[in-house]
């Protein structure tokens, strides 16, 4: 119990005081009869050590005061700090539940009905989880390969499986890369210049064509709308992999950065050196193309048009390369005030647009070549003429269309966490799918920078909603800059601070935000499967809750026509929408936080309000609160039970949906959801840190193989 010192502190208090015990050291063998009974998972046993932590003076009564106190315990043990805030009226709650004659105690009778009832909820869950192991414990056994070669290869197979898009784009532009270089390496081979420079000059001929082809093709892959549409528009996404596009561009920086260092060390440690130390002789055939006099020192190469050009090139190409690591694009470094002003994402935004100069010296650099005097020969530009056109056209219909795309804030607000909700009006024509996402502007910050942010309305709400959790130097100067015009919330409203526009006059002037998109992602294809399983993890819930809304939405619209409401002429109206396929949604979200909660509170009661046949399905899962069984939760589960049945609200969410503690068993969710739709495709949908990316993935893969429920995994970016 390192994390909860002092609840540790009262259970050895309790554990001592049952035995007598007035000193603060122990004998071994008190310290055995301690652990037997810590570690005694009997009802019982627990139940008498609860009760000896809350009846501090052994009288065999609770008195209110003493409730209080454990309470503020358990929520300070489990960081809930909003049941902190609340201790005197849920000990009052406890008090009239255990106390109906007002004698000013309860008794430990009362405490074993109340605590035998609290397990109810999950009954069903129980009895469901024993038919699960009747069906499935035999297929989903996990498979043991004593045969190393075996599971090499059963691993290799499910790699394969789930990376077979990356696999092969992969072995087709290392292919490329590889057959570009030596394609050069022979040409140059056979030329004069190689006895004199030999292989150093093949070598730097071989990587300055892969560095034509990767400065070409890096554009592709953030040239956004041409992306959406082919995904969204083609067939290709069943085969091209288009979500992993910055990725991609990534890698393909990578390959450009060995490229420089092939063309540049091989030119400057190699080719000029043998130059330089060249004979007559063997300088004759080099003079078309170095001149008559030979070059003196390394200076001649420098100062020449080849030479201060690439010079220049590395250097912002070096500067740009370093600053868009992790370590100085999200400031993780302990670096200097002064030298962490100049790292964050806005350093690594504007270090990127150097490469507008990068690519007008790479041009320049590719025409003035010492070894090619023919204009067809000099082919950077013909490499370069089609992405960069593309690029251009990309950035042109970005800056018309985010020009009209101005957007009023209708409003916002900051919640725990750091977590900064704005809702804006729609601009005429703006139409998107739930899953996509927008990049957002905002001049007030910054007028160059746009940031992309996942939608967390529905298609169907008449309004654009975004969750922005503040992390990064941008983010955060938004948030300060809303803060500034925003108001103190009123005691029925949610977040630190709120402002609804159009309430009142007297209010500083908001600041004006730009839109563009929207653009595609993983998300945007839920409307294929039957059955939905979403899974988000803290603000990684924000593109799964428009699916959600959207999901809620269908359920509305479905019960005014059924009502009569709404005639089914709507439907007609927009027949060339994809029809929804889905049927059930499962929707986790595990957060650490107890205020995370706030952000989509009104969602989870919307859902628990309209969704009266259970097409959806909530969990919330807090990991701040200890599992189910531990002493530190165990007033909690309680409190939680009591207030839930009594108001119909959840302790720990402030929602309709109550709250599961600890971390979810993933297998056990799996399982539930094979066994109630067998023969149905189930998308898996996960939005979080890469940390359960793989255990979510096998666990899609083995269900796949192991039952007739087909799951389709997809990591949605956030």
């Amino acid at each position: 119990m390192n994390e909860s010192k002092d609840f540790a502190s009262e259970l050895f208090d309790a554990l001592a005081r049952r035995r007598g015990l007035t000193s603060s050291s122990i004998t071994k063998s008190e310290l055995r009869g301690f652990w037997e009974q810590i570690t005694d998972q009997s009802f019982d046993a627990r139940l008498e050590t609860f009760f000896d932590m809350v009846d501090k003076n052994l009288d065999g009564r609770i008195t209110e005061e003493e409730v209080k106190e454990i309470i503020a315990l358990s929520a300070s043990a489990n960081k809930l700090s909003k049941i902190q805030e609340r201790v005197e009226e849920y000990a009052a709650l406890i008090m009239e539940e255990l106390d109906p004659h007002n004698l000013g105690y309860i008794e430990l009778y009362n405490l074993e009905m109340l605590l035998l009832q609290a397990p109810s909820q999950s009954a069903n869950l129980l009895t469901d989880s024993r038919v699960l192991s009747q069906m499935l414990s035999q297929r989903l056994v996990p498979t043991k390969d004593r045969n190393p070669i075996k599971k090499c290869c059963r691993g290799l197979s499910y790699f394969v499986q789930d990376n077979w898009k990356r696999i092969w784009v992969m072995l087709l532009w290392l292919s490329i890369c590889a057959g570009l270089f030596t394609w050069k390496f022979i040409q140059y081979k056979h030329r004069a210049v190689f006895h004199v420079m030999g292989y150093c000059v093949t070598t730097a001929k071989g990587a300055a064509e892969t560095l034509k082809f990767n400065m070409a093709l890096i554009l592709l892959p953030v040239c956004r709308n041409t992306i959406t549409w082919l995904r969204s528009r083609t067939k290709l996404g069943r085969v091209v992999p288009f979500d992993d596009n910055i990725n991609f561009h990534k890698v393909i920086a990578v390959g450009i950065a060995i490229g420089v260092g092939l063309h540049a060390g091989a030119h400057l440690t190699c080719d000029f050196p043998r130059l330089l130390h060249a004979t007559d002789e063997e300088y004759e055939p080099m003079k078309p193309f170095f001149g008559d006099d030979r070059p003196d020192d390394y200076w001649w190469f420098v100062k020449g048009t080849e030479g201060w050009t690439g010079v220049v090139m590395v250097v912002l190409m070096a500067i740009s390369y370093t600053l868009a690591q992790p370590w100085f694009r999200r400031n993780r470094l302990n670096l200097p005030k002064i030298l962490k002003k100049l790292t964050g994402f806005n350093a690594f935004w504007y270090s990127h647009h150097l490469f507008v100069i990068v690519y007008v010296l790479f041009i320049i650099h590719g025409y003035f070549l010492y070894l090619s005097k023919k204009w067809y020969k000099r082919t950077t530009w013909m490499y370069l003429a089609v992405p960069v056109l593309l690029y251009a056209c990309e950035r042109l219909i970005r800056a018309f269309r985010s020009g009209y795309k101005s957007v009023r804030i209708l409003k916002v607000a900051v919640y725990p966490g750091n977590v900064l909700a704005l809702q804006m009006s729609k601009p005429q024509g703006f139409k998107y799918t739930s899953g996509q996402y927008i990049f957002v502007n905002c001049a007030a910050v910054s007028q160059f920078q746009w940031h992309p942010f996942s939608i967390t309305s529905a298609p169907g709400d008449d309004y654009l909603s975004i969750h922005i959790r503040t992390l990064g130097d941008w983010t955060s100067q938004l948030k300060s800059i809303f803060a500034k015009v925003c108001q103190p919330p009123s005691v029925d409203q949610s977040g630190l601070l709120r402002a609804d526009i159009g309430q009142a006059d007297n209010r500083p002037r908001i600041p004006k935000l730009l839109i563009d998109g929207p653009y595609g992602a993983p998300a945007q294809d839920y409307k294929d499967y039957d059955v939905l399983l979403l899974v988000g993890l803290g603000i990684g819930a924000t593109p799964l809750i428009s699916i959600i809304k959207d999901v809620l939405n269908n359920i509305k619209q479905q019960k005014e026509i059924e009502e009569g409401i709404t005639e089914d002429g709507g439907a007609t109206k927009n027949s060339k929408k994809k029809p929804f396929a889905t049927k059930r949604a499962y929707f986790y979200w595990v957060t650490r936080e107890q205020g995370s909660f706030e952000w989509f509170r009104g969602v989870m009661n919307e859902v628990a309000e309209y969704d009266q046949d259970g097409v959806i399905e909530l969990h919330n899962y807090c990991t701040s609160v200890y599992e189910e069984g531990d002493a530190r939760s165990a007033l909690i589960t309680m409190l939680q039970s009591i207030h839930h049945a009594k108001n119909g609200l959840d302790i720990v969410s402030g929602t309709r949906v109550k709250t599961h503690f600890a971390r979810p068993n993933w297998r056990t969710v799996f399982k539930h959801v094979a066994v109630k739709h067998t023969d149905e495709r189930v998308g898996v949908f996960y939005c979080g840190a890469p940390g359960l990316t793989g255990e979510l993935r096998r666990l899609s893969q083995d269900f796949s193989r192991k039952t007739t429920t087909k799951f389709d995994f997809h990591k949605e970016n956030f």
